[in-house]
């Protein structure tokens, strides 16, 4: 009986401190949303802002916290920083657009609905498209 007493007690001891380091793991500071979204373009260059984006070309989407919406197309990023709306933008958010053409553009708003409860939260007005693309490697003389 002893001996099972002591097994359990090593295994509450266990489990605490498994506990304890999980936490001090989540305890590290997370990124702010501009953070986030400059550790994205580390390596890119910026180009021309663009109005609209042909939307069968992108591949990706993603929701940068309070502070952009990220396209991806190809070796093409896009960063979108809306011209309203941006502090409600949560990386949690499903982004529903409404499109007449194949493009998004400047002009439109995008909804955004909460993931789990798909109820709506709010929207962004959206503005020009920066694309930020990596630049061509230059091949050194001999």
């Amino acid at each position: 009986m002893i001996r099972n007493a002591t097994k359990l007690a090593m295994v509450a001891a266990a489990g605490v401190l498994m506990l304890a380091v999980g936490g001090a793991a989540d305890a590290r500071p997370r990124l702010t949303g501009e953070e986030q979204l400059a550790k994205l373009l580390e390596g890119r260059v910026a180009g021309e802002p663009v109005n609209c984006i042909s939307m069968p070309n992108v591949q990706s989407s993603r929701v940068i916290d309070k502070t952009a919406i990220v396209y991806g197309s190809g070796s093409t990023i896009y960063v979108q920083r809306p011209r309203s709306g941006a502090e409600t933008l949560d990386s949690d958010d499903i982004l529903v657009t409404q499109l007449t053409t194949s493009q998004l553009c400047s002009i439109d708003t995008v909804q955004l609905r909460d993931r789990n409860g798909y109820f709506w939260r709010g929207f962004v007005g959206l503005d020009k498209f920066v694309p930020y693309t990596k630049p061509a490697k230059v091949a050194l003389a001999d």
